[in-house]
């Protein structure tokens, strides 16, 4: 098996035989969704950042560490249009830690939290014996919003125009570590018009339309000039490249039908800005059109916990 993170996901899905009563929405997705009653379901999401691979301590302060570890995960929220609950957080302690570096580090927890009254509500801690790197994972919980169900990745229909938030790439500049989760953009949308299918822009543009699309069983098509780029993408060496691969631009990434989308665009206020990119087309192929150029094959070169070394 090739140790690319989608295969082992895809390997993952074929051993979790859940009932699908009990379990609405499985591995696979940016949030599991789970019965708590007959009439209630909560959904669940976790992630870990690792010191050396998603942060660094010698550039980076404990409090914008402890931001990043919440804020990723209400995008995870955002991602589904759900609505933040609570989160608690488990952390791998250097032995040279202090007192006042933890609490530093809860205070960035907190800051993120409190934008989308989602309080940090418990935990664990552990030190390591020798000096070994900061692990910090997070674990929150979310409710289905009142106007919709949760927007899955899978549903992505033919004909759909494919729109971003925000602006993409040059996360590196600093943006990785001080984005604002996408959780009330992504409540509005879906308020003002039916989204097919939405998830979150963690891992580059190229990688993470590949798997909306592999879990819809459709293909797309992007016009390269109609990339928002930030500031810092524009000046590097190649923008598009930068906004197609640079990764944790989480922004939000979703398909909706033609007619919404010129609705949506229409009446849209949030200072969030939306753009179309491209289209849902049928067929497995993801293809880029650079200008009058003949479209070229879009292969997902974002990142891959197993490929890449760090995301400092």
């Amino acid at each position: 098996m090739s140790r690319c993170e989608d295969n082992l996901v895809a390997w993952f899905q074929t051993q979790c035989h859940s009932s699908a009563h009990q379990v609405l929405i499985s591995i696979g997705d940016d949030m599991a969704q789970v019965k708590v009653r007959e009439d209630a379901s909560a959904l669940i999401t976790t992630d870990m950042l690792l010191e050396g691979v998603h942060f660094d301590l010698s550039t980076t302060d404990l409090e914008q560490v402890g931001y990043k570890a919440m804020a990723v995960n209400l995008s995870d929220c955002a991602a589904m249009a759900t609505e933040p609950v609570a989160a608690v957080v488990s952390v791998g302690l250097p032995k040279s830690i202090s007192e006042a570096d933890l609490k530093t580090l809860h205070q960035g927890m907190v800051r993120a939290g409190d934008q989308f009254d989602c309080p940090l509500v418990g935990g664990d801690t552990t030190c390591w014996h020798s000096n070994a790197p900061l692990v910090i994972n997070v674990a929150m919980l979310s409710r289905p919003a009142a106007h919709c169900a949760p927007v899955q990745r899978s549903t992505a229909q033919i004909g759909d125009v494919v729109c971003v938030t925000g602006k993409l790439g040059g996360s590196l500049s600093g943006r990785h570590l001080s984005f604002t989760p996408r959780v009330h953009e992504a409540l509005a949308l879906t308020r003002l018009v039916p989204i097919h299918a939405m998830m979150d822009l963690s891992d580059g543009l190229s990688t993470d339309l590949t798997r909306l699309c592999r879990s819809s069983g459709v293909g797309a098509q992007v016009q390269a000039e109609k990339l928002p780029l930030t500031d810092a993408a524009n000046a590097t060496d190649d923008p598009v490249n930068a906004a197609l691969n640079d990764g944790e631009d989480f922004e939000l990434l979703f398909s909706l039908s033609p007619d919404d989308c010129a609705d949506l665009l229409s009446v849209w206020a949030l200072p969030t800005p939306i753009t179309a990119i491209g289209q849902i087309i049928e067929g497995e192929d993801l293809l880029i059109f650079h200008g009058n150029q003949p479209a070229e094959i879009l292969k997902p070169a974002g990142f891959d916990h197993f490929f890449e070394t760090s995301k400092e």
